[in-house]
């Protein structure tokens, strides 16, 4: 008896919340406001939606500059609709500066690479450039397929700080694609920190970073920390390694 009075008075219980929860009417919890704004989508996973900034349209490199000297226009080699890295020449970055937006790349390591480990097709997208050379948050371009290097360098990795979910490396001379969701830090007045940096990173469709917070931008030797700082260029590497160097293609970006 004492067992059924028991069940009675939590199914009560639970009866009671459920009524609670459902006070009112539906419309009291429907938001008109704001509206999104409309979007025409791609055709294509790959291609751009409208609102997107090409920032290479397979023609030339007018929305890139030089990283250490931005009056230089980009001066890699553009052909067949790709650019490919001059290592003779350093990184290069946007022109434009951006805070927080969505961007696709693809890129390809040529398929006679030699080399191994870091030596293997090393590149990286700097999601914001803070300075000349390689000062920014770097995502990891590198050879990952079948090559052996510390994973927190590998592809798809924040390099020194976010070891990637999954290798989803394609075999070298194949087109990969990186789709960045890139919330940037922010810093108070006093130029302190008030949110640190994130990263939702798929890479060939895989998620392999999912909301990964930043300690600070990427230090190759020691440890990151912040610095102030506003919207900042992209910027892509120009290793000094000695294999063959990377290409790109199909890069868009949507600030958010």
């Amino acid at each position: 008896m004492k067992q059924l009075l028991l069940t009675a008075t939590l199914s009560v219980a639970a009866l009671s919340t459920v009524c609670a929860q459902q006070t009112g009417k539906p419309e009291d919890t429907e938001v008109y406001t704001p509206v999104p704004p409309v979007v025409v989508p791609a055709a294509t996973a790959s291609a751009p939606p409208a609102d997107a900034i090409i920032l290479f349209n397979g023609k030339d490199l007018s929305q890139w500059v030089m990283t250490d000297d931005r009056n230089t226009p980009a001066k890699w080699k553009v052909a067949k609709g790709a650019f490919t890295v001059d290592k003779s020449t350093g990184n290069i970055e946007t022109r434009r500066s951006f805070g927080s937006y969505q961007l696709h790349l693809e890129w390809r390591i040529p398929v006679n690479i030699n080399g191994t480990g870091q030596g293997r097709g090393n590149s990286g997208v700097f999601l914001a450039s803070t300075g000349k050379g390689d000062l920014g948050y770097e995502l990891q371009i590198l050879d990952s397929y079948q090559n052996s290097t510390y994973s927190n360098g590998m592809a798809g990795s924040i390099y020194k700080q976010h070891v990637p979910l999954a290798n989803p490396t394609r075999r070298p001379g194949e087109w990969q694609t990186y789709d960045v969701v890139w919330l940037a830090p922010t810093f108070r007045p006093d130029g302190s920190l008030a949110a640190p940096a994130r990263v939702t990173v798929l890479f060939n469709g895989v998620v392999v970073q999912n909301a990964a917070e930043l300690a600070g931008p990427t230090q190759y030797i020691g440890q990151p920390s912040y610095q102030a700082h506003g919207p900042a260029p992209i910027k892509l590497q120009a290793h000094g390694d000695k294999s063959e160097p990377v290409s790109f293609r199909n890069i868009w970006v949507r600030p958010l």
